[in-house]
């Protein structure tokens, strides 16, 4: 366990002017709240928050957040108190270990949606301190180190956690040692066998090729060096988690792998970055499709570096890392790095600066949009894991996305209202469809459509991004709901209109608190989805009104003049009222409507039809004659009026379902097929059942225009001599 000198000793190494008395203070605090406790391992419970403090030290942070490293378990599992530690260490430093405690009473290992929530509170509480982030990182790391001490069942969720959602967290504020370190860890539980087999070839690898990965350094650095260009050259090779997701990306073997070792080149100066790629290229031939600035176009998470691979000494590939000694501190330490002590006299440089830090603003951002938790999670986790593409708008504007993209990510990368819009793309000139990947570089223009514009649902399966997902779901649920309150517009409409009332959004805006609604929006909605019946809405707006009995007729009798006297009833002769203009018009089935037909209804133009409400689900249609009506006879509420809209439907085939009793002979089924192919109808399925030796009963779906279209072909079909029943079947 760390002595007290020496956590000292460690801040002190690039702190020369840490608050000594401030950080001994905490030590003997929290190691007397600790007192005995111990952890899994039978180690000492303090050394835990010791060896967190350790960790951050690595990253050179300031005294506020060693000392809240040091004390971040007293208030959830000693009996010090926040207000204590407030009083005793100042509000800062409060404030720090209180976010902490927060942060250790979410249980994001956990169900889904519960997961999600906790990791919205999780992304909150670093908002407003990412120093919270970077102690609960460091604690997270230590408990992965120590893991093998925990039950096998609790091993597998914390690595299956740590893998889902703090190393790439640890990823996008550019922290990547720590995030390969828990990646690793996370994938020695998880995977054992393979993590086991990747690291023996690996030592083998490293022992095989240990001599020419010193003379590749050696050579890089006598040729920088005859160049005055004073770099460091240093050798790495790949983890054991990076190498088997490659292999699993590109489906390669072990031995496929060309770029498991890698050299960092450190210089001085941006300069020099680009004259050591110079000579780096002059001497050896570049692979193509290997290069990548990102010097000029940074990552998000600010890192910044030039990538390369040459064929090298040996002819083997070696993977070049060219940057500034600056950079590979932000490299290593990411978003901590921008809180480094560079000099005593030096102030830190403001964390807000940070891109990794406007991007976690930016995610913040999200939680407002009115996503479930589980959409954030799953949102949020896709611009976590991707790596990046960088594309451009014609005017120049540098566009970074998660490698997949497609110019739907793009459109609303630039504005949610592009991406409402959009309706294609031109890639480098060219038009491209909207699902085209898109590559590092790209010139993309969206192509938009006049007005406004509902995005087909179907492209939140598609895009890559959390926003454009979001901003398609928020879309097409706006679109959804002004159609249910449309529909509980028209609804209502007939329903005034028969309790001979007057009906106005104004007196409809008066009801409200009677309706337990907020708005006008909310009730027409709420009628439309069927969760509010019409007849509630007239009592709430007049609340003399008593005529019940000639509201619920009236709803009863919708249109179609049926009256709820039961299955019977469905066969007597009704008024028509397909003229009724008062009737809602049925333009045909449309699954972004809330307007369907009944399975196996067969409801065509020219039946008569009724619409039944059902809550959640809208109107649904069917025939007068339908059986199906009888479950609803005593519901006359849930009854509307509706009728065709016979222009808008005119190039619109509906299904309808024929049951036909055929002779057994050779034949018969070319016959039936056409006749409907005669008719310029046709077949979506067909069954057949034998039902005696000479009888088979054939039931086939059709798609006809109209009731005058179906009838011609029941009448042809009648008049088959193979054929010696048809009948048209309604659910």
């Amino acid at each position: 366990m760390m002595r007290q000198y020496e956590l000292l000793e460690r801040v002190k190494r690039y702190n020369p002017a840490a608050d000594e008395a401030l950080l001994n203070r905490a030590y003997i605090y929290a190691m007397r709240a600790h007192g005995t406790q111990t952890r899994a391992s039978g180690d000492p419970f303090f050394a835990h928050p010791l060896e967190v403090a350790a960790i951050l030290t690595d990253m050179r942070l300031d005294d506020a957040t060693i000392v809240a490293a040091v004390l971040h378990d007293t208030v959830e599992d000693t009996e010090a108190t926040l207000d204590e530690i407030r009083g005793t260490f100042g509000p800062e430093i409060g404030a720090l270990v209180d976010g902490l405690t927060k942060l250790k009473r979410l249980d994001l290992v956990s169900k889904r949606a519960a997961q999600g929530e906790n990791f919205r509170k999780l992304l909150l509480a670093i908002a407003q301190d990412i120093r919270v982030l970077l102690v609960k990182l460091a604690d997270r790391l230590h408990n992965m180190r120590t893991l093998h001490f925990m039950p096998p069942e609790k091993r597998a969720r914390i690595a299956e956690e740590t893998l889902d959602i703090y190393a790439p967290l640890a990823g996008r504020m550019g922290m990547q040692e720590m995030r390969e370190e828990l990646e690793d860890l996370a994938f020695k539980h998880l995977r054992p066998e393979a993590y086991e087999t990747i690291t023996k070839r690996l030592e083998t690898l490293t022992a095989k090729n240990e001599r020419l990965v010193e003379e590749i350094e050696r050579d890089l650095a006598q040729r920088l060096e005859t160049k005055g260009l004073g770099a460091v050259v240093k050798g790495r090779r790949k983890r054991a988690y990076s190498i088997w997701k490659k292999m699993e990306r590109k489906s390669v073997a072990f031995e496929q792998l060309s770029d498991i070792f890698g050299f960092r080149i450190l210089v001085g100066s941006i300069d020099a970055c680009y004259g050591a790629l110079g000579l780096v290229h002059s001497t050896w031939p570049m692979v193509p499709g290997r290069f990548k600035d990102y010097i000029s176009t940074p990552k998000q998470n600010d890192y910044r570096s030039i990538h390369t691979t040459v064929v090298g000494p040996g002819h083997q590939r070696v993977e070049l890392q060219i940057r500034t000694r600056a950079m590979d501190e932000v490299a290593e330490y990411g978003i901590a790095a921008h809180a480094l002590y560079k000099d005593p006299a030096q102030a830190p440089k403001p964390i807000g600066e940070s891109r990794a830090y406007q991007w976690l603003r930016r995610t913040i951002d999200l939680l407002a949009e009115g996503d479930n938790p589980e959409d954030f999670l799953e949102h949020t986790k896709l611009e976590l894991f991707h790596d990046q593409v960088f594309c451009f708008t014609p005017k120049g504007r540098l566009i970074a996305l998660p490698r997949g993209a497609t110019p739907i990510d793009f459109a609303y990368a630039v504005h949610t209202d592009v991406g409402n819009t959009a309706v294609g793309a031109k890639i480098n000139g060219r038009m491209a469809p909207l699902l085209t990947e898109l590559a590092n570089g790209d010139e993309v223009e969206i192509v938009r459509a006049g007005g406004s514009q509902v995005p087909p649902a179907a492209w939140e399966s598609l895009v890559v991004t959390g926003k454009a997902r979001a901003a398609i779901r928020r879309a097409t649920r706006t679109a959804v709901r002004k159609q249910y309150a449309g529909l509980g517009l028209q609804i209502l409409e007939r329903a005034f209109e028969r309790a001979g009332k007057a009906f106005s959004e104004e007196k409809l805006k008066a009801a409200l608190p009677r309706l337990a609604r907020t708005s006008v929006d909310d009730v027409l909605a709420a009628v439309g989805r069927g969760e509010m019946f019409s007849g509630d809405v007239v009592r709430a707006v007049y609340a003399d009104f008593k005529d019940v009995g000639r509201l619920v007729s009236g709803a009863a009798t919708q249109g179609a003049g049926w009256v709820a006297l039961g299955a019977d009833a469905l066969k007597m002769k009704l008024p028509d009222a397909a003229d009724d203009p008062r009737a809602i018009p049925i333009r045909g089935l449309d699954a972004d409507l809330p307007v369907r037909f009944a399975p196996e209804s067969g409801a065509v133009p020219g039946d008569r039809i009724v619409g039944i409400i059902t809550p959640g689900e809208g109107v649904t249609i069917y025939p007068i004659q339908s059986q199906a009506l009888a479950a609803f006879e005593n519901v006359p509420e849930a009854w509307v009026d509706v009728r065709w809209d016979v222009e808008a439907i005119t190039h619109k085939r509906f299904p309808a379902r024929i049951k036909l009793e055929t002779i057994n002979e050779p034949g018969s089924l070319a016959q039936i097929a056409q006749v409907v192919a005669d008719h310029d109808g046709n077949i979506d399925n067909i069954s057949m059942q034998r039902r005696t030796p000479d009888f088979t009963d054939v039931v086939i779906d059709v798609s006809v225009w109209d009731i005058k279209h179906l009838n011609g072909i029941i009448a042809e079909l009648r008049a088959k001599r193979v054929i010696s029943k048809v009948e048209r079947l309604m659910g």
